[in-house]
């Protein structure tokens, strides 16, 4: 476990400090929110402490702009209500008031221990890439992890890693998707100064950051094919070139990646180098969409209804039979992340001692019944095309002809011109097909006023 503190209140900071020691903690110190960036990218950490009265939303916001993903815990005064709500409210994971209590450290670096290792799981689809993941995660062998987004590629990444032999080294992700070409390969293999316009220093790049550890390289598929072959040659040789350096520089790590595209097919496409993805490729842990592992829907739902009740300072919510039913029956095509997302609100919405079905709405607003995505709309429009073939049976061509003709006319308000048109006709086809329909005593639309005159005069 590495321990983050970020603070000025050094004698009750201290005390946390030492009682995390106690607990097995690494621990570092940074008194600004610069410092703790330096730290998070040169040796990065699994959970961080700040002291309530800095600017805890410039802190989550600072790691967000980096892509740092870590549990950030407020700490200050007992009295200082209104601060540790607005922590909360800013990304704090938790609040812990000062000075700490030892049973509540040790309770709340055993969580985050637990959050790192926990799976949340119950579908036999989900259990056999699990029981997969846990086979190979002991070796050094790259793994590319597969799968739509919001599955829970990375999620899963981090679960390969606390369970490997590198545990207790760096883990360090890198979205590909999010970082422009230009800059990719600086982030990945580093700078010296003076490589280009701008670089004021070197900098250490993520290969070396995660040195010991794993790196994982998020949505690889997005990397630009020219920085492929150099990737590939620091998976082959473990070294790595900095960009304007001289010299290489030797690393030890192991390579997961995530892709939610089948990179076979960007092979073919000539998007994607194929020595590469054999390079990666060693174990594929394909993670199958949510709707295929309907035995999870409801244990995820269980567990982040409890999880933003707790985050939200509410009392613990069960989810309605009907709210069950209607989960289940949803197709989730964001997956995982939809879900999540969709339990938060409803436990925000929610104003009973369950979350009931009025609770599972959209971000819209609607609900998840009403919702009319892609497979609804499709559905529906199946279901109207075979009512029109069915109403079509039996029919003789004259009289579908003349329904469509008068349809047409009567949508058009009359407007002969207008009619003819739309119908791909002459306007003196379409005069004796209604002096056809007129004669055989059928209702024809009279034209509008102007329309008329003219086919008195012209007609």
């Amino acid at each position: 476990m590495r321990l983050l503190i970020v603070g000025t209140l050094k004698g009750q900071l201290s005390i946390a400090t030492k009682m995390a020691v106690d607990k097995g903690a690494a621990v570092t110190n940074a008194e600004d929110i610069e410092t703790a960036l330096r730290v998070m990218r040169a040796k990065g950490a699994d959970l961080v402490m700040v002291e309530v009265t800095m600017d805890v939303r410039a802190l989550v916001q600072a790691f967000a702009d980096e892509m740092i993903a870590v549990p950030i815990v407020a700490c200050g005064t007992s009295n200082d209500a209104r601060a540790a709500v607005a922590a909360i409210h800013a990304g704090a994971k938790e609040y812990i008031p000062l000075p700490p209590d030892p049973e509540l450290i040790a309770a709340v670096l055993a969580a985050v221990a637990n959050d790192a290792k926990q799976l949340i799981y119950r579908d036999e689809a989900m259990a056999r890439v699990v029981q997969l993941a846990n086979q190979v995660a002991g070796s050094d062998a790259s793994i590319l992890i597969t799968g739509e987004s919001g599955t829970g590629k990375e999620v899963l990444a981090r679960y390969v890693h606390t369970k490997s032999n590198r545990a207790k080294a760096p883990f360090v992700a890198v979205n590909c998707a999010a970082i422009p070409d230009n800059l990719l390969e600086s982030e990945l293999f580093g700078h010296e100064k003076g490589a280009f316009t701008g670089a004021v220093a070197r900098r250490i790049g993520k290969f070396e950051e995660a040195n010991g550890g794993t790196l994982l390289l998020d949505e690889i598929s997005e990397m630009d094919i020219r920085l492929q072959s150099k990737l590939l040659r620091a998976i082959q040789e473990r070294v790595i070139d900095r960009v304007g350096g001289t010299r290489p520089v030797p690393v030890d790590i192991r390579i997961l990646a995530t892709s939610n595209r089948t990179l076979a097919d960007e092979v073919r496409k000539g998007t994607f180098r194929e020595d590469l993805l054999y390079r990666l490729n060693v174990v594929n842990l394909k993670l199958p969409p949510l709707r295929e592992r309907p035995a999870d829907i409801l244990e995820l739902a269980g567990h982040f209804a409890k999880k933003y009740a707790e985050a939200n300072g509410m009392p613990p919510k069960l989810l309605s039979a009907e709210a069950r039913r209607q989960l289940t029956v949803a197709r989730w095509p964001g997956n995982v992340r939809e879900l999540e997302n969709t339990l938060h609100r409803a436990v925000l919405l929610s104003t009973g001692p369950e979350i009931g079905v009025d609770a599972i709405r959209t971000p819209d607003g609607a609900r998840l019944d009403e919702r009319r995505g892609p497979d609804q709309v499709a559905a529906q429009a199946a279901i109207a095309a075979e009512a029109v073939t069915r109403g079509l049976v039996g029919r003789t061509v004259a009289d579908v002809e003349r329904d469509l003709i008068l349809d047409t006319l009567g949508h058009t308000l009359g407007n002969r011109t207008h009619a003819a048109n739309i119908l791909g006709i002459s306007i003196r086809t379409l005069r004796n097909k209604l002096n056809q329909y007129a004669d055989e005593g059928h209702a024809i639309p009279p034209p509008p006023q102007g329309e008329a005159r003219y086919e008195m005069r012209y007609g």
